[in-house]
């Protein structure tokens, strides 16, 4: 039996297998900097965990069978000179596997079980199936054996350091095939209400459904869409913890959160074709904002941080939303996002700013987004032009939304802050040729090589003419090859690995993209976009890429990359469509 692929192929060794809902994948990936010779199955429960390993086997010797991995969005196979392992998503808890020459060994990944961790194995009375529970992810995985027989069980209800698993081979047809659930507590006997290849059919009309909404504008000039929203589409959890919405996780890698920021470009990447989602994806920072206003720091499925913040982003973001969105959004979502944007610019112009200041400080670098930015070398609580930028937008978006729902008042005194802020960010920090950062305290104004000085091009025409074309020259500097550097490659400072010293990020990357635009340089604005747009469709959508190179780094399967790709990459598809329609007509 060989079941049909579709859709993009991708490695396992960069992007998990996984599938829209489900809080598990499949993958070598064990942790940050941890690979294994076999896959595993990898919860993101209580955190990323490694629960089971799973290993084809040869059926002659018993011993590890060597075989090539392919994937598809809907299809992971392990293919053997003597057989094949194939695995496909029934439901978002429930993955079935079958196997035609090759055994497979399912076993605990930990091989150590004490009081507090490690996997307990044993054959449930009740239904026959084979049982692992997990400390680390509070969850049971359960086997059932749908066809084949059970070749070995080793370590059943031991304790101590120890193997813990069973091997499954083919019975008198020749295959096998058992699925692999993750459960909370006790459920009721897996049935196979369908056979595996109609499980791996439905696997591939749900992804080509998801493909179809969300980018329905792909076309040859964007040959990694479909990619980049099998990374949108297999991160994406169900509501479960303190993950109150359907959540976009940054990766099904270690990088298994939400941040407030990062959901900022999921929302928009998914806004005009699946606006439910687009608006989880907005909101749910928004859930667990303090009593003082501010946004967490991240949320996943057992935490939520406020140790540090992100930058207010979310007023530019709001307002591109609203124009992204097939439909207007109803006066009471407007009335939410008008309380929430509210209470979160507020933190920053009371909580982030010193007595008698004009401008917000961040505590730290971490605040920004940008942790270790070279901008804050001279200080780590620091006023910097990027924050007083990105709140200046926040507060232009609440002056129409408040106009817009009748609050006349406030709209005017957002205005009239705005336009402080905006003033007191030029006299304070521009020096003629780009945008200083000082300490929270009192302290000389210093520049960096950092872009993140340069990110005030997010005010596009609200700056005078002089300034912003200055910043676009500086921000030129700054573009390689494959993209922007956030860290100028002459600098002293500059690291090929540095996270924001140095390599390519996509938010970076949008928000230049998008205030070169509206300062009235679009020449630049299309080359970023061409390069990083070549950097991903070569690349692929990691965590953040080597300026001089293009190589992928840190976690290879990032949303924010893989949204922001589609952000450019659609935003260049109805330019070009646009101009067409302007030529015919003209």
């Amino acid at each position: 039996m060989t079941a049909v692929p579709s859709g993009p192929a991708f490695s396992v060794q960069d992007i998990p297998f996984s599938a829209y809902g489900s809080w598990f994948g499949v993958s070598p990936v064990l942790a940050e900097k941890t690979r294994a010779e076999d896959l595993h199955l990898v919860s993101h429960q209580n955190g990323m965990h490694a629960v089971l390993r799973l290993v084809p086997l040869d059926a002659a010797t018993g011993e590890r069978a060597r075989t090539v991995v392919r994937a598809t969005p809907s299809l992971l196979s392990w293919t053997g000179a003597q057989g094949r392992v194939d695995l496909a998503y029934e439901s978002p808890d429930t993955v079935r596997v079958h196997g035609e020459g090759l055994g497979l060994r399912v076993a605990a990944a930990a091989k150590a079980l004490t009081p507090f961790s490690g996997t307990y194995f044993y054959r449930d009375p009740v239904d026959g199936a084979h049982t692992f529970t997990s400390y680390e992810t509070g969850r049971r995985y359960r086997i059932t054996v749908l066809s084949g027989t059970v070749a070995d069980v080793h370590g059943s209800q031991s304790l101590g350091a120890g193997d813990r698993g069973l091997t499954v081979g083919a019975g008198a047809d020749g295959s096998w095939e058992v699925a692999i659930e993750e459960v909370d507590s006790a459920r009721r006997p897996h049935l196979a209400a369908s056979a595996f290849g109609e499980v791996v059919a439905a696997a591939r009309q749900s992804f080509a459904e998801f493909v179809d909404t969300v980018v329905p504008w792909r076309s040859a000039g964007a040959p990694a869409a479909e990619l980049a929203a099998y990374v949108v589409w297999s991160a994406t959890v169900r509501p479960a913890g303190l993950v109150t919405r359907p959540a976009v996780l940054m990766s099904k890698h270690w990088m298994d959160k939400v941040w407030s920021w990062d959901h900022c470009f999921n929302a928009l990447a998914l806004a005009p074709g699946s606006p439910g989602l687009a608006w989880d994806q907005f909101s749910l920072p928004f859930d667990h904002q303090d009593e003082t206003g501010a946004l967490p720091d991240s949320v996943t499925h057992s935490e939520v941080l406020y140790n540090f913040v992100k930058p207010p982003i979310h007023g530019w973001a709001f307002g591109h939303l609203r124009r992204l969105l097939p439909q207007p959004l109803t006066p009471a979502r407007l009335t939410e996002a008008y309380d929430r944007l509210t209470r979160w610019t507020d933190f920053w112009l009371t909580a982030r700013r010193a007595p008698g200041a004009a401008l917000p400080h961040y505590q730290h670098g971490n605040d920004s987004g940008w942790d270790n930015a070279t901008t804050f070398d001279a200080g780590r609580v620091a006023v910097t032009a990027d924050l007083a930028a990105m709140l200046i937008l926040q507060l232009d978006e609440l002056a129409r939304l408040a106009d817009e729902l009748g609050f006349l008042d406030d709209a005017r005194r957002r205005t009239e802050t705005a336009d402080a802020i905006q003033a007191a960010l030029l006299d304070e920090l521009w020096d003629g040729e780009r945008f200083l950062s000082r300490p929270a305290e009192g302290g000389a104004p210093t520049p960096s090589a950092s872009l993140l000085d340069l990110m005030p091009i997010v005010l596009g025409d609200r700056l005078p003419a002089a300034v912003r074309d200055r910043l676009a020259e500086k921000i030129e500097t700054h573009l390689t090859a494959f993209g922007l550097a956030t860290e100028h490659p002459a600098s002293p400072h500059y690291e090929p690995d540095g996270y924001w010293r140095g390599p390519i990020w996509a938010p970076a990357t949008v928000l230049v993209e998008d205030g070169l635009r509206r300062a009235g340089h679009d020449h630049l604005a299309d080359e970023i976009s061409v390069r990083f747009r070549a950097l991903c469709e070569t690349h692929g959508f990691a965590e953040n890429f080597d300026a001089l190179t293009g190589t992928g780094l840190r976690d290879r399967a990032y949303t924010w990359t893989a949204s922001g790709y589609l952000l450019l990459a659609r935003d260049h598809h109805h330019r070009r469509a646009q101009a067409g329609t302007d030529h015919a007509v003209a």
